[in-house]
């Protein structure tokens, strides 16, 4: 079973669980149906194949056609699949189909406003681990749908020494230097600092990427301007749609965007069913 069987799974075991009443109560035995999923406002489309997958695990018989891939930008209105199937199996993946692929898309759509927003500078859209619990792998091939770039995936594939990470080790300095003789050469070391002095001692201290956290602009462009190129620079903290052009005109190579996933509004999205 992959992971994101494994997901849909875990969500149609808490939907379901012993049973859809529901269904069971008012809809007699097999009955042959047909459904549309449509967009009901504009979107970029994520996770098709997500929400094709949620049937399919129900009913491999469901027959799910796209009308249109990831990445398609769609209107009010806008066909995006029709499915056959027993129509009580439909009822039952209705809803978590929907829940993943509108959270998908929500994700995908917000990600390309931010990206839209800095066109035409060096700076490129990133995400943070601020996901759902369970949901990350979805939330951030969103996010590269939306035409931004992932991270790290989580505490495992890189090294991110952040403020609380300086102070159980006594600083900086330290940090790296620990950090250092305990990697790989192949991974890159990060470090979050705050200040103009913060940001002195990451590159003394030979970081490979610097984090400027919640600065003014500027003080984030003496930053980069002190950095000079020695080290790749992310912005990170207080970046809205208000802000994030100002930052990337700031000269900096990375914005992270906790926003992408922890606050992305789900597109609304329908399903309807006519039984044949």
């Amino acid at each position: 079973m992959t992971g994101i069987d494994k997901i849909i799974e875990n969500a149609l075991m808490e939907d379901i669980h012993t049973g859809d009443i529901t269904t069971l109560a008012v809809v007699p035995g097999s009955r042959p149906a047909r459904a549309r999923l449509i967009a009901k406002e504009p979107l970029i489309l994520a996770g098709i194949d997500v929400a094709a997958r949620v049937f399919t695990f129900l009913d491999a018989s469901v027959c799910f056609e796209a009308r249109h891939g990831d990445g398609a930008r769609l209107a009010a209105g806008d066909l995006i699949a029709e499915l056959t199937g027993d129509s009580a199996l439909l009822l039952q993946g209705e809803r978590v189909a929907l829940n993943l692929l509108q959270r998908m898309c929500g994700t995908a759509t917000l990600t390309a406003r931010y990206v839209e927003a800095v066109a035409g500078t060096r700076a490129r859209i990133v995400d943070t681990r601020k996901t759902t619990p369970g949901l990350r792998v979805l939330e951030k091939y969103a996010v590269r749908v939306g035409g931004g770039i992932n991270h790290r995936t989580g505490l495992y594939d890189g090294v991110l020494i952040k403020e609380n990470h300086i102070a159980a080790a006594g600083g900086i300095s330290r940090a790296v230097s620990r950090a250092r003789s305990y990697i790989p050469h192949t991974l890159k070391i990060e470090v979050e600092t705050e200040s103009i002095a913060e940001v002195t001692e990451a590159l003394e201290a030979g970081a490979d990427i610097i984090m400027l956290d919640n600065m003014d602009l500027p003080t984030m462009t003496e930053a980069v301007a002190l950095i000079g190129g020695r080290a790749l620079v992310e912005a990170s903290g207080g970046v809205n749609l208000e802000t994030v052009r100002g930052i990337a005109e700031a000269g900096v190579d990375i914005i992270s965007v906790g926003a992408l996933t922890h606050s992305a509004r789900a597109m609304d999205i329908s399903m309807l069913l006519e039984a044949e």
